[in-house]
């Protein structure tokens, strides 16, 4: 009789064990779907800010943007909107493109919304391709950055996130962001549903990123075919884009 219950019982435990496997496996899953992300070797691709075609005119949304480079014989890759703008479509804070400044930094500590949720923060790119993410205020400007785009908050300083999130927060929209991976790669990340910015921010940090920035909300979009993402539409500002020539 002993034999037989113990037969029966190790069978059940690893049907529990099993199934907590399984549980705790989808749970993750589930977490990790959340974000839909993209890795850029900014060495090795081609990676542009955008705002205005030569024509002056915005090119608002991706599939205008989309357009016109294949005019120039260039094929969009992946793009996203890249900061908060003005209701003119200007960009909201620093904006830098091919070494020319064409907005000015924002250094206002008191200004209302998320761009002003300090620390906020700066993206730039220099023109040996180097990305760095940094708060505004450990900005310096220098002829050696070709592009930059600026927003706020901050995700994550020196590996800690914004002091001002709060887990479980119920301040939920679609969000957009970027930071820098281990590798000085950078990792481009948009919630696939709403998501705090809390959680956000822990997605950037799980990924090893020390600094990450906020670029915008809930009129964030994606267009990366490669995973399926095909949206084109949009009003935007300042887009950044991954383009290769056809």
């Amino acid at each position: 009789m002993k034999k037989l219950i113990g037969s029966i019982i190790i069978p059940g435990a690893l049907i529990l064990l099993t199934s907590f496997f399984f549980i705790k496996k989808s749970e993750t899953q589930a977490k990790k779907s959340r974000f839909l992300s993209y890795e850029v070797n900014p060495l090795l691709q081609e990676l542009h800010f955008y705002w205005k075609n030569k024509d002056t005119i915005n090119y608002k949304s991706f599939q205008k943007l989309k357009s016109g480079l294949e005019k120039e014989n260039k094929e969009l890759i992946f793009a996203m909107n890249g900061g908060m703008y003005n209701k003119d479509l200007s960009p909201q804070g620093l904006y830098i493109e091919n070494g020319e400044t064409k907005a000015r930094i924002d250094t206002s500590q008191n200004g209302y919304g998320n761009f002003y949720l300090q620390p906020n923060g700066i993206f730039y790119v220099t023109k040996k391709n180097k990305p760095v993410i940094c708060t505004t205020k450990m900005f310096r400007p220098n002829e050696h950055i070709k592009y930059a785009t600026q927003s706020g908050p901050m995700l994550l300083v020196d590996g800690e996130i914004h002091p001002k999130f709060r887990e479980g927060s119920s301040n939920v929209h679609i969000r957009n962001g970027v930071g820098i991976l281990p590798n000085g790669n950078l990792l481009f990340a948009i919630s696939i549903e709403k998501t705090n910015f809390y959680d956000f921010a822990s997605y950037f940090k799980q990924n090893g990123c020390k600094n990450a920035l906020y670029l915008d909300g809930f009129v964030s979009r994606v267009y990366l075919p490669s995973k399926n993402q095909n949206q084109l539409d949009g009003n935007f500002g300042v887009i950044i884009g991954e383009t290769k020539t056809k």
